[in-house]
């Protein structure tokens, strides 16, 4: 008899189910309240830090400026969320984990964990590179293109947004190995494939850091060079997780 000849038998399954998302999604909200909430007291300070890589490439005696009303009291604030969600996101990931992992093969959960790890490593790992290397970098060069009698004031709110688009396309393009991985795992694609591809990838990664850094070589080649190096790292994991596939 299926689903459909008992509805009743559909409701009652799916009930459990959806209790268990709600406990999960209220659980992970509550991740996120408590590190929010140990930010809060501090969001100056997070945003003083943050803006350090501009300010070290501003003349002496340069500045942020504010241009909104309630920018220096709303921005510091956005910011402590934005950490907060960064900073809870394997809590918030473990809680999604253990929704799925019921459902999943033993053998899928053996694999799916370390990727998750992984995943969370490494976007945390391209943060801190755009932040401690592409930032500065990127700052000092525009710093001395800057036209002479153009003083650079940039708005704090508009820092802030421009740096958060940094942050979450770094962390992003350094997942570029989990995704290599997964889709050999799910039979898209092949280790021999990806290395086939090997020339287009390059092409397309220096396309797309072109688009996402900020208008200068150095970040471009900043970020285009490590994922290169990811792209490989990307076809070594594979090929260890699904040795069985045909040599190159």
């Amino acid at each position: 008899m299926s689903f459909a000849d008992d509805p009743e038998s559909l409701v009652g399954g799916l009930i459990p189910h959806l209790l268990e998302l709600r406990m999960r999604i209220l659980r992970a909200l509550i991740g996120i309240g408590l590190v929010l909430a140990v930010t809060l007291p501090f969001s100056n300070q997070l945003y003083g830090w943050l803006a350090q890589p501009l300010l070290r490439s501003l003349p002496t005696g340069g500045q942020l400026i504010a241009t909104g009303v309630a920018s220096p009291f709303v921005t510091p604030l956005k910011l402590s969320f934005f950490v907060a969600l960064m900073a809870a996101m394997p809590w918030v990931l473990y809680q999604a984990w253990a929704f799925v992992a019921p459902g999943l093969y033993q053998r899928e959960r053996r694999i799916a964990l370390p990727l998750l790890g992984s995943a969370v490593v490494l976007f945390y790992i391209g943060c801190a590179f755009a932040y401690f290397a592409v930032l500065p970098a990127a700052f000092t060069f525009l710093a001395h293109t800057t036209p002479p009698g153009v003083a650079r004031m940039t708005d704090i709110n508009a820092y802030l947004d421009f740096v958060l688009v940094i942050f979450f396309a770094f962390g992003l393009s350094f997942e570029l190995p989990v995704a290599l991985v997964i889709a050999v795992l799910m039979g898209v694609v092949t280790p021999r494939q990806l290395r086939e591809w090997r020339g287009y990838a390059i092409v397309a990664i220096f396309i797309l850091a072109a688009i996402i850094t900020p208008p200068d070589v150095v970040s471009q080649l900043m970020l285009a060079i490590p994922m290169c190096l990811l792209y490989e790292a990307g076809i070594i994991a594979a090929r260890v997780l699904k040795p069985n596939t045909a040599p190159a």
